[in-house]
Parts: C-alpha cells; sequence; structure tokens
C-alpha cells in the first residue's frame, strides 16, 4: 500500500504547489510509482507538470462529488513513474456541494483508498485556506508536509494549520502523522532567512526537515515550461534540493533498503 502525504499550509505562496510537483517527480526518479493528486481550483499542479487545466474535462472534482472512478482519468506525465489526478476550476463549487454529503470529510479518502494499491507514493496538493477540501485531503492522508517561507512573518498562520491537524487527528484521522515542516525559500546571503530557518528549528526541532530548498530561479522557470525541476534543469540547486528531500523521506520511512522484490535475482 501506497503512502499517502499531503502538503498543506493555509498561507499562500510558501511553495506547496512547487513541493507537490518536484517531491513527486523526485520520488519518481528515484523509482518510486508517484500520483500527484491536484486539490486546488487554481489547478497549478496540472499545468505544473503539462496539462492546459481548460482542456482537462474530468476531474478530482467528479470523483469527488460525482464518483467518477479516479482509475480512469490519471493522465501520465513526461515524467516516468509519475502519474496525475487533475484539477480544474469546478472545484471551487465542491466546498458548498459537500457540506449536506454524509461523510463529508471523508469523500477524498474514499477517492485515494482506490488507488493506494497502485502508487508507492501520493502526494495531494492542497489550496491555501483551510477549508473542507483541505480538511478532506487531510483525513485522507498518512502525513502531512508543512511548507514554510524563510520571510517575515513565516510563522503566521502556523498555528492555526497545527490546531486544524490536532483536530483532524482527534476527530477524523488517528493516523495522522506530521511528515515534517519544510523550509522554503532560502537565500543563505539574508540574515532574515538565517534567522527564521534558526526561530522554526528552535520551536519545532525534530519536526523540521533536515533539506532545505534554496531560493532559485530555475525553480521558479519550470512550472512556465510545464516541467518539474528535475526536466527543466536536473543540475539546478532546486533540482539537488528535492532530491535531497525525497532521500530524506525515504530514508525516514525506512524505505532506502531494496524492496524483497528488488532482492530477488530472476532467472530466465
Amino acid at each position: 500500500m501506497g503512502k499517502v502525504i499531503t502538503i498543506a499550509n493555509q498561507k499562500g505562496g510558501v511553495g506547496k504547489t512547487t513541493t507537490a510537483i518536484n517531491l513527486g517527480a523526485s520520488l519518481a526518479v528515484l523509482e518510486r510509482k508517484t500520483l500527484i493528486i491536484d486539490g486546488d481550483p487554481q489547478a497549478n499542479a496540472t499545468s505544473g507538470v503539462g496539462f492546459d487545466p481548460k482542456n482537462i474535462k474530468t476531474s478530482i472534482y467528479e470523483c469527488i462529488i460525482e464518483e467518477v472512478d479516479p482509475r480512469n482519468i490519471i493522465l501520465k506525465t513526461s515524467t516516468p513513474n509519475l502519474d496525475l489526478l487533475p484539477a480544474h476550476i469546478d472545484l471551487v463549487g465542491a466546498e458548498i456541494e459537500m457540506i449536506n454529503m454524509p461523510n463529508r470529510e471523508k469523500m477524498m479518502k474514499t477517492v485515494v483508498d482506490k488507488l493506494r494499491d497502485l502508487y508507492d507514493f501520493i502526494i495531494i496538493d492542497c489550496s491555501p485556506s483551510l477549508g473542507l477540501v483541505t480538511v478532506n485531503s487531510l483525513v485522507a492522508a498518512d502525513s502531512v508536509i508543512i511548507p514554510v517561507q524563510c520571510e517575515y512573518f513565516a510563522l503566521e498562520g502556523l498555528g492555526k494549520l497545527l490546531n486544524t491537524i490536532k483536530i483532524v487527528q482527534s476527530r477524523l484521522n488517528p493516523q495522522l502523522d506530521i511528515e515534517g515542516i519544510l523550509l522554503t525559500m532560502y537565500d543563505s546571503r539574508l540574515r532574515l532567512s538565517n534567522q527564521v530557518v534558526e526561530e522554526v528549528k528552535t520551536h519545532f526541532q525534530n519536526m523540521v526537515f533536515d533539506t532545505i530548498i534554496y531560493r532559485n530561479t530555475r525553480l521558479g522557470e519550470a512550472p512556465s515550461f510545464g516541467e518539474s525541476i528535475l526536466m527543466h534543469d536536473a543540475n539546478s540547486t532546486g533540482a539537488v534540493n528535492y532530491l535531497n528531500l525525497a532521500r530524506e523521506i525515504l530514508q525516514n520511512n525506512e524505505l532506502t533498503l531494496l524492496r524483497q522484490e528488488d532482492k530477488e535475482i530472476k532467472v530466465d
């Protein structure tokens, strides 16, 4: 069964979608079959891996609201081992439509559970809100990554997000873990960046990933080409950072060892 990781922070511009795309691509390059679920009505993860949201006829919205089988609408990206369950703007309406549904917090979980056996990792990208779709994504997940940018007001709203996670853990998904807090947009030349790193590590200690995502021009360019940073510029700082993050997650989950089927020598 695959591991499901939701990437969440109600603060915008912290690198959620960038992380979803590039962590997904990095895990795929490390030969882990990976699915990105775009849970944001802006559909930036969809466009960021090369698909035009305007051309998407069936998306995660139809899976949640109309119970369309997600296995039938998965798209293969240009990166081997990396697939996408796309989004489009209709997902905005899901918040309202789910309000009166029974088990409204578990609609995404129903979708994800149909896909777990097909992938090693499922990455869910969330919108910058703590609305019902984000809560659904937390209920569906095994763990959550919280991106925090190395800028002023970095910790703003983080307490509210952690409180939401605690509520989900206590009422809806007791197995939900915090995979880690990911420091993004780091610039070693800026004293402020270094202060934020120090402050976050002091407050949250072992919850913070060792890997830090540096501010990187190539990383910002990649989505406009519909590519992950690994496809756009594999030698860039951004590519190295996200590969290191993928390796750290594999190590933390004790998945760096060869799987049993990889150990077996096949004789023709």
